[in-house]
């Protein structure tokens, strides 16, 4: 190989991973623009209920949200609890989707960012549950140096502390992680002890447009929405009547 073509393919290489660093479709302004803030996600399947969606096709699905008035989606990339796959933001993006697009798996080294990053998403979920501070502090500084942001997710009480790490929004999962029973009291009774500056999303279990309205009026800006839509026979559909209800 000559010097010349040499050269042309490291600086190529350059601009590749330019590309990789630089800032995606921000999640967070999203959900500070919109009025609905519905997060609608791709989820086959969960561990406590089995297959939702066995033959969901990322390369349909996605898209299908960002026609029926998403603010912004997610997508499980767990293959072996959620039948997920890295690929399926891949397939998405091909298909035309130019939403944010949150990684939604269980992160829990640096590895998995650069996956997320390369694979076309724009933010990451990282879990307090998962992570000691410290590891979660790294992780949200990795994740930034990438030009992800980090929606990190909290469950209890004592897991608030992590918000002193300041990601780009903080989300409360209304599902015990554990028990996987959810309710989305957890969301109300966390909120007020939240910044209040902080962008909040409120995740699981929500399938009532009159939840959102009323999670809403608590401050939320952001509702992540899988099941509920997952499990019908048209999930884009399902979001475009959920949104005509708000």
């Amino acid at each position: 190989m000559s010097k010349d073509i040499l050269q042309k393919i490291i600086a190529h290489k350059r601009i590749e991973l330019e590309a990789l660093r630089a800032k995606k479709p921000s999640l967070r302004q999203a959900l500070l623009q919109s009025e609905t803030g519905i997060i609608a996600e791709f989820k086959r399947r969960s561990p406590s209920k089995g297959w939702i969606k066995e033959e969901g096709r990322a390369d349909t699905i996605p898209l299908s949200y960002q026609q029926n008035g998403a603010t912004a989606l997610s997508i499980l990339t767990d293959e072996h609890y959620f039948g997920g796959h890295d690929d399926f933001i891949r397939m998405a993006r091909q298909s035309g989707v130019s939403l944010p697009v949150l990684y939604k798996n269980f992160v829990i080294d640096e590895a998995q960012l650069y996956a997320a990053a390369l694979c076309g998403a724009s933010a990451v979920l990282l879990i307090a549950a998962c992570l000691t501070k410290s590891e979660c502090r790294q992780l949200i500084d990795k994740a930034h140096a990438l030009g992800l942001e980090v929606l990190l997710e909290m469950h209890s009480k004592q897991e608030l502390e992590y918000a002193e790490l300041e990601p780009d929004m903080c989300g409360i999962n209304n599902r015990n992680l554990g028990s996987f029973i959810t309710d989305t009291e957890i969301s109300f009774r966390l909120a007020e002890l939240l910044p209040k500056e902080v962008v909040k999303v409120s995740e699981s279990g929500i399938s009532d447009p009159q939840t959102v309205r009323k999670l809403r009026e608590a401050g939320f800006r952001g509702f992540l929405i899988g099941e509920c839509f997952m499990k019908t026979a048209d999930p884009g559909q399902a979001l475009r009547n959920f949104i005509s209800m708000l």
